[in-house]
């Protein structure tokens, strides 16, 4: 509340008369002074505190919205702010360092002391020349975990001082309704309290308090005046006296939120059970109150007509809800965030909007009348047969340095090349902050503005749909954080939470375990819920034309009780019901669309919902990573668990993933961890790469979808708690596509996604597997077509036999070679991490051109040492060698392997001495002659 001093009639807060009064005022600064009580968490002693006196500050936690209702030990980290400065000064002790700071004495039921002694200019050793305008505090917890608000507490210079402590500035107040007035002054004399050129009550004393009743609506001032032998003092603040709200009904067709009427008009409509009033204001009104926008109520609902708008202009706007609290829409499509806007490029977001500072707080939305709607080049895409899906998750933030929509459209030939078929964006709707994993939301339908505009975000989508590529977004329905106005509107303030009578939030989430407790948990027993979820998934469908959702953590669709240990994995009737309903929901909608649950529950709940055709997330990091690194005692490397068949599930609706954005990279444990016996070293890069190959033969072509996590495909060797942890920015390496060792890794996930979508014999049955030893196979097929994979992942050369479906022609997919097989089986020997994928039909790849002369074939250099060799043969190209054979005297082929590598050694140890050759397989077919002694 700002003392206003004495101004002329018109806008005048002092009644006339007050200036003819022969009285000598004293104008020193303290007159201009803001009056300290917004803020709820701090009543100091003094009210009127001054630097040449002691000062106790009183802290209500419960009234934080940071700290909430607190009980253990706080320490203050403080300063003071000097006038002519804007930031901390003379500030006690040393962040972070309880021992140098001070200790709040604590009073019990979240309230805590701190005297200020022997005066503030004590305490904080002010200069004398310095003076103090504020005090600046932070509480934080012993441990440092928990800290309050930056809270700032008005200091007042001696003198004569009046404030108005009832009513706030910019109170809204009901006409006819009486209202209580109060002031408090800084020493005795005579003072009194009038609305605007009336004085209503007069005394004797520090304190006054009357009642008054306005009579008519608008801006009211209410002054507070002192006088003191010949010194007076003032104070006032401005106050709206509002109508009472005019019933009527909401036109036929309006939805809930920005209706777009005309080029110049809008309606907004906001769903607000037991609210009382509610008032737009904006850019459109200046933030001002006014009759002429204040809400129409139709039952729950509150909307208002807005006329004479600038088509195309954006207009910032808020709902100020019965005086004390401002949301922006729940629905709008774009907010204006006061704390994170200023730290978006323009690169990134050409034009963005500025926030209007100093005409509001919090986050507003945007309303904008004339947009031209995007234009879509694919209105029609049917996303690909679940069975065949390649998903490729993707954070946007880490993808590339752009961190923008564009950025990422711009990579979509890479990932065209990649063979996937469905790219999983993790959460683009609006989350706290800019840097985030994103699955701490506030707005559900507004993409986030620190990856660009929303039509870059719709041509991300298009540009998908153009290269057969289906798009699924990662949403977040379990919960969302306190900047949601769908939290905000309806707050429990004292123990900062959603209210009892909130309509979508549970006061308390029905998990106890605090690591499976986030934000602030959705009630979806609740019908509110309900609408609210299908509202946002119709959306997002519609508007944006994604394919479908990857739901997270939905083990919490439900209000059941789990307990402090527990994940909620046990069979849960309410949840299913909640989960087969919103899928209902989308399907009508969408037929089409891509469901997938990360729910990661017992398979008793897993295998309803799976038939119920719904795809589940399938960890299985844990075992590919132990595959990988070479390790198999106690089952440690066992497969079988990606066998949707293994689960007893009607249809392959398991999505089995070795990496996703929650799990440790398995090149980075390859490296750290990796197994070795003798020369052969998993920790080693070319070796690791080599293992993350024979993993993928075990992982893409097994039946049902799979999912990539991004670089995944490069053999990314980041930790995912590299940079200072696990939700940290990581380090995007692109010039890991230019490195050949890596690029074989790329080329072989790209053929095995190829495959899984084109032959049908990769979305037929497993009908034989070893998925547990170190030598691994599988069978699956059907209609005489089949495949048949072997794999060693231990240490060393080991002799195994395979057993084929039929007998027959078979072919070496990556050798490409045929061979014939008539007893139902083949002896092989494998060098570790070696691997073979055999076909009963031949299968032409992306590698493989159908016409052969339109290629450029740039003869290789490949030399071969030591010749004649003994125990070891190197052989070396300036290009990637794809597959080899060593053909013996008689022609018979003894050794065959795909390689995709530059350098490759053949242990010759056992090798007959003679003549041998060494054919390159590739459409030169090269050959070289060796001796082994």
């Amino acid at each position: 509340m700002i003392l206003k001093g004495c101004l002329n009639k018109s806008g005048n807060p002092f009644p006339s008369k007050l200036l003819a009064m022969k009285i000598h005022f004293l104008f020193i600064l303290s007159l201009f002074l803001i009056f300290q009580t917004g803020i709820a968490q701090i009543t100091t002693n003094p009210a009127l505190p001054v630097a040449s006196q002691k000062v106790t500050i009183t802290f209500d936690s419960s009234k934080d919205s940071r700290l909430g209702l607190f009980a253990g030990d706080l320490y203050a980290h403080t300063g003071v702010i000097i006038e002519g400065k804007t930031d901390w000064q003379h500030v006690i002790g040393i962040w972070n360092n309880n021992a140098v700071q001070p200790k709040l004495t604590n009073k019990g039921n979240g309230i805590y002391e701190l005297e200020i002694s022997p005066s503030v200019n004590s305490f904080y050793n002010v200069g004398a020349t310095e003076k103090v305008t504020k005090l600046a505090f932070v509480f934080r917890s012993s441990d440092s975990s928990k800290q309050s608000n930056d809270l700032l507490v008005t200091i007042y210079q001696e003198g004569l001082i009046v404030g108005i402590t009832s009513p706030k500035e910019n109170s809204i107040l009901n006409k006819t309704q009486a209202t209580t007035l109060s002031a408090t002054a800084s020493a005795e004399g005579t003072i009194s309290l009038s609305i605007n050129n009336t004085q209503i009550a007069q005394t004797s004393g520090k304190e006054i308090t009357a009642n008054y009743t306005f009579t008519e609506a608008g801006n009211h001032w209410v002054i507070a005046r002192i006088i003191s032998g010949t010194v007076s003092a003032y104070d006032s603040v401005s106050v709206y006296v509002r109508e009472n709200t005019v019933t009527a009904s909401k036109p036929v067709g309006y939805k809930k939120g920005i209706n777009y009427l005309s080029d110049n008009s809008a309606a907004l409509v906001l769903w607000a059970p037991e609210k009382e009033f509610v008032y737009a204001i904006g850019n459109f009104n200046d933030w001002k109150l006014g009759e002429t926008y204040q809400m129409k109520k139709d039952g729950n609902y509150f909307w208002l007509e807005i006329n004479g708008l600038t088509k195309n202009q954006q207009y910032p706007f808020q709902y100020y809800i019965d005086g004390k609290t401002k949301v922006a829409d729940p629905y709008c499509e774009q907010i204006s965030d006061p704390s994170n806007d200023s730290n978006i490029s323009a690169t990134t977001y050409p034009g963005l909007i500025a926030y209007p500072t100093g005409k509001t707080e919090g986050i507003a939305s945007i309303l904008q009348t004339g947009q031209t709607p995007y234009s879509w080049e694919i209105t029609n895409f049917q996303a690909p047969d679940k069975k065949k899906l390649v998903i490729y998750e993707l954070l946007i933030r880490d993808f590339t340095s752009e961190h923008s929509y564009k950025a990422v459209r711009e990579k979509l030939d890479y990932l065209k090349d990649l063979n996937i078929n469905v790219l999983e964006l993790m959460p683009v709707n609006e989350f706290e902050g800019n840097s985030s994993w994103g699955y701490n939301p506030s707005f559900y339908f507004a993409p986030d503005k620190y990856y660009g505009p929303k039509n870059e975000l719709k041509k991300l989508v298009d540009e998908c749909h153009k290269r057969g590529i289906a798009v699924v977004i990662d949403m977040v329905l379990n919960h969302s954080y306190g900047q949601s106005p769908l939290a905000k509107m309806y707050w429990d303030e004292e123990n900062s939470r959603p209210a009892a009578n909130n309509p979508w939030y549970n006061q308390q989430s029905n998990f106890q375990n605090p690591d499976a407790q986030w934000g602030y948990d959705f009630n979806h027993d609740s019908e509110y819920t309900r609408q609210l979820i299908d509202s946002i998934n119709s959306f997002w469908m519609s508007e944006y034309k994604v394919d479908g959702f990857r739901f997270d953590f939905t083990k919490g669709f439900s209000n059941t009780t789990y307990g402090s240990s527990s994940w909620g994995s046990t069979y849960d009737a309410p949840r299913i019901a909640n989960l087969k309903r919103m899928a209902d929901e989308i399907r009508k909608r969408k037929s089409g669309a891509i469901i997938i649950f990360e729910h990661l529950a017992d398979n008793s709940e897993e295998k309803e919902l799976a038939n119920y055709g719904i795809l589940l997330w399938g960890n299985m990091n844990g075992k590919y990573s132990e595959a990988a690194m070479g390790y198999h005692d106690n089952s440690k490397s066992e497969l079988k668990d990606a066998l949707y068949s293994v689960k007893e599930w009607n249809e392959p609706n398991l999505v089995v993933y070795m990496e996703s954005h929650d799990e440790e990279r398995l090149m980075y444990k390859n490296l750290q961890y990796g197994n070795s016996l003798g020369t052969y070293n998993i920790k080693q890069l070319p070796t690791a790469l080599d293992r993350m190959e024979l993993n993928s033969v075990f992982f893409i072509p097994l039946p049902g979808p799979k999912m990539i996590w991004q670089f995944g495909e490069l053999g990314y060797d980041y930790s995912i708690n590299s940079n200072g942890g696990r939700l940290n920015e990581k380090t995007i390496r692109w010039d890991y596509a230019e490195e050949k060792n890596r690029t074989d890794l790329f080329r072989v996930t790209s053929q095995l996604n190829y495959l899984k979508q084109t032959y049908a014999e990769f979305s037929a049955p497993v009908t034989q597997y070893n998925l547990t030893s170190e030598i691994k196979t599988y069978q699956m097929g059907s209609d005489e077509n089949y495949i048949v994979a072997v794999g060693n992942f231990g240490l060393a050369a080991m002799n195994t036999t395979i057993t084929f479906p039929k007998n027959g022609t078979w072919y070496d997919y990556f050798a490409r070679n045929n061979f014939s097989v008539s007893t139902l089986t083949l002896n092989i020997n494998l060098q570790p991490g070696e691997f073979k994928l055999f076909s009963s039909r031949e299968m032409t790849g992306p590698h493989i051109s159908t016409s052969a002369q339109n290629i450029e074939i740039s003869p290789s250099k490949i030399k071969l040492f030591p010749n004649p060799c003994d125990h070891e043969l190197c052989v070396t190209s300036d290009e990637i060698i794809t597959a080899f054979q060593v053909i013996n005297i008689d022609g018979k082929v003894i050794l065959s392997s795909n390689s995709y590598k530059r350098e490759i050694r053949i242990n010759t140890e056992n090798m007959t001495p003679g003549f041998y050759i060494f054919r390159v397989q590739d459409s030169n077919n090269k050959t070289l002659k060796f001796i082994k002694k």
